[in-house]
């Protein structure tokens, strides 16, 4: 009896100390569940993946943010105050993980806060030009 239990002890203690040695990666994976799949897949993207593809990557962390912050405020207004859904991050230069907002790639928020910010203006006539 003493011997099963023992074994039993062992085999938790075993489990317990393999999910303390996970990566935060692993970890963060988890959290996000299908948000990480579908950001993975193109279906959601993070406002600096649209600056990347816009030309403005190499836009200081300041402005990322602050064109980020206008487009969640657009998009809570065009959403009856609901904010988008949101996942784990690794921020691009310092590596640590942050939680931000995700967009469908087509969201009207995420180039209305390219317009209604000051930083960002100037990508819009990018936009434009490659539309047509």
């Amino acid at each position: 009896m003493f011997r099963k239990l023992r074994v039993i002890r062992r085999s938790i203690a075993a489990v317990f100390h393999a999910a303390l040695r996970t990566s935060r990666g692993l970890n963060y994976a988890a959290l996000n569940g299908d948000i990480g799949n579908q950001l993975a897949d193109g279906r959601l993207i993070r406002t600096g993946d649209l600056l990347e593809q816009l030309g403005g990557g190499d836009l200081p962390d300041g402005v990322q943010s602050c064109y980020g912050r206008h487009v969640a405020k657009a998009y809570r207004a065009a959403h009856e105050g609901h904010s988008a859904q949101r996942a784990w991050v690794q921020h691009r230069t310092t590596g640590r993980w942050i939680h931000v907002y995700v967009y469908a790639p087509t969201d009207p928020a995420l180039y209305a806060g390219l317009r209604s910010y000051k930083g960002t203006r100037h990508l819009v006539a990018v936009e434009l030009s490659e539309a047509a």
